[in-house]
C-alpha cells in the first residue's frame, strides 16, 4: 500500500488551529454622531473604536442609537439602522408612509426627511462623487450646486408625490402583495404605496390575493389610459383570473426562458413624450417618473442645440426618446443612428421611428455595435447607458468621433462621475450639469450631463 504524503508543518497547524469564523454584530447597538450623507441612502457614522456605520433611517449631525444590520468584527464597514433619535435634526419629519423606517418596506430612503432637505441631501451626493471620481467641483462641472424637482413634486413637508408609474409588488406565501424590506427577500405587505402614480394605485393590486405569484408588476402608461399587469407565478403555479378595478392587458414572465408573453391584451403599452407617442412593450424600459421623459428630452436638446443636417448618435436607445427628438431636429438632411442591446425594444423603436427615413436603429451592445459601423465622425451624441455607466473602452471610442456635443443621461452619480472623468482624458470637459429629483422619497436623481471639446467652443 502506498503511503500518505507527508503534511507540511504549515498543514499540521491548519488541522492543529481551526480558524475561527468571523464574529457577526448583527443586532448589536451604538450610540453615534452622525456624519454627512453617502451614496446610497444612508449617512455615515463611526462606532467608539473607529469601525465606519452605514446608517440607514438617520440625517446629518443628529446622534442616535444605531443597530447593525449587517456586517462582523473586522469587516470595512457595518450596516446599521438608527432605532433611536436622541437629537433631531431640524430637518426631520415624521415618515408620511406607515410602512417606512427600520426593517420596514425598503422602496424610500428619505421619508423621514422634509422634501427640500431630501434634495439638499442628493445635491451634496452628486458633488461628492464628482470630485472624489472626475476631480471636479460643481463650478468646474457648470452646475449651481441645486437639485430641481419635477412640476408638481414640490409639496410641503408630510405630503409625499404620487409619481412612480411602474411597480414592481412582491407577493409572500399567503399571496399577499407587498414590497420588499431593505437588502432581503423578505416582504413587507403594503395596503398601499404612497409614492404610487394614481393609475397604479387605481388598479388595487394591494386589495387582492395573488396565489402562487412570486411579483405583480403593474404599469400605468403616462399620456394615455394603458395599464398592464405583468404576472411571474412561482415554479409550477397556475395564473389566477385577473379582475382589478380598472381594465388591463396582462402578461405572463415564463419560467423556462424568463420571456414575457401576452395573455391578453396588448403587449404593450402607449406612452407620450415631446409630442411622439412610443410604444413600450413586455415592461420594456421607460422612465417611471411622468413628468421624466419630457423634462430629460427638454434638457438634453438644450443642451445639444441640434441643427439641421446634423449627423447624431443615440447609445442605449431604449424605444427611441431621444432618437425621435434628435429626428425632429436634424431634418430630412440630417441622420439619427440608434443602438440598443434589448431585441423587444429594437422592435419598438424601429416601429416609433418608422416615420423618419433618416433613422437607423442597430441591435447589439455598444460596444460592440458601433465599432463595425464604420463611423468615423459626428456631431451630436446622447448616451443613457444602464446604471453601470458607459465605461472606459465606450468613452475613448467616443472621444475620437469628433461630436460637437455630448449629451450624457445618468441614473447614478459615481457611474457618471467615472466616465466624465474617462471624457476629460478623451480631451472633452463638462459644460454644464442639470441634477432632476424625478425619484422623490428615494436616494436617487437623474443627471443630464452636457459636454464639449476641452479646446473649443461651439
Amino acid at each position: 500500500m502506498q503511503a500518505e504524503p507527508k503534511k507540511s508543518q504549515a498543514e499540521q497547524r491548519a488541522v492543529a488551529e481551526p480558524v475561527s469564523e468571523p464574529v457577526s454584530l448583527v443586532g448589536e447597538e451604538y450610540e453615534v454622531e452622525v456624519g454627512p450623507v453617502a451614496h446610497g441612502g444612508h449617512c455615515i457614522a463611526r462606532t467608539s473604536e473607529g469601525q465606519v456605520l452605514f446608517v440607514r433611517h438617520t440625517l446629518p449631525g443628529e446622534r442616535v442609537v444605531a443597530r447593525v444590520t449587517e456586517g462582523e468584527e473586522g469587516a470595512r464597514f457595518l450596516r446599521a439602522d438608527a432605532v433611536e433619535i436622541l437629537d433631531p435634526s431640524k430637518d426631520r419629519i415624521e415618515a408620511p408612509c406607515p410602512f417606512a423606517g427600520p426593517g420596514r418596506c425598503g422602496g424610500c430612503d428619505w421619508q423621514h426627511a422634509k422634501p427640500g432637505a431630501q434634495r439638499r441631501l442628493k445635491g451634496e451626493v452628486v458633488a461628492e462623487q464628482l470630485q472624489r471620481l472626475a476631480g471636479l467641483t460643481p463650478e468646474e462641472a457648470g452646475w449651481d450646486g441645486t437639485v430641481m424637482p419635477a412640476e408638481g413634486d414640490k409639496l410641503p413637508a408630510g405630503q409625499v408625490p404620487s409619481w412612480r408609474t411602474r411597480v414592481q409588488f412582491a407577493v409572500d406565501a399567503d399571496g399577499r402583495a407587498g414590497l420588499r424590506r431593505h437588502r432581503s427577500h423578505e416582504i413587507e405587505p403594503i395596503d398601499h404605496c404612497m409614492i404610487a402614480a394614481e393609475g397604479v394605485s387605481e388598479l388595487g393590486i394591494e386589495r387582492r390575493d395573488w396565489p402562487g405569484m412570486a411579483t405583480v408588476e403593474a404599469i400605468a402608461a403616462t399620456g394615455s389610459q394603458d395599464r398592464q399587469v405583468i404576472l411571474t407565478p412561482r415554479p409550477g403555479a397556475r395564473l389566477p383570473i385577473v379582475e382589478l378595478d380598472r381594465p388591463v392587458s396582462v402578461m405572463r414572465v415564463e419560467e423556462k426562458d424568463g420571456g414575457v408573453h401576452r395573455v391578453h391584451g396588448r403587449p404593450f403599452v402607449r406612452e407620450r413624450a415631446d409630442d411622439h407617442t412610443y410604444r413600450v412593450g413586455s415592461g420594456g424600459f421607460w422612465q417611471v417618473h411622468p413628468k421624466a421623459a419630457d423634462t430629460l428630452v427638454t434638457a438634453v436638446m438644450q443642451g445639444l442645440l441640434p441643427r439641421k443636417g446634423d449627423m447624431a448618435l443615440d447609445l442605449y436607445c431604449g424605444v427611441g426618446l431621444f432618437a425621435g427628438a434628435l429626428a425632429d431636429r436634424v431634418g430630412d438632411q440630417g441622420a439619427v443612428l440608434g443602438i440598443e442591446s434589448g431585441k423587444r425594444a429594437v422592435e419598438d423603436a424601429r416601429h416609433n421611428l418608422a416615420a423618419f427615413d433618416r433613422v437607423r436603429i442597430e441591435q447589439g451592445k455598444v460596444e460592440s455595435v458601433l465599432p463595425r459601423t464604420g463611423i468615423d465622425e459626428v456631431d451630436l451624441i446622447v448616451l443613457d447607458p444602464p446604471r453601470a455607466g458607459a465605461g472606459r473602452k465606450t468613452v475613448q471610442h467616443l472621444s475620437t468621433l469628433g461630436a460637437r456635443r455630448i449629451a450624457y443621461v445618468a441614473c447614478d452619480p459615481a457611474a457618471l462621475a467615472r466616465d466624465l472623468g474617462y471624457f476629460q482624458d478623451g480631451g472633452y470637459r463638462v459644460r454644464t450639469l442639470r441634477v432632476f429629483d424625478l425619484f422623490p422619497m428615494t436616494s436617487h436623481v437623474e443627471c443630464v450631463a452636457i459636454l464639449e471639446p476641452a479646446q473649443k467652443g461651439l
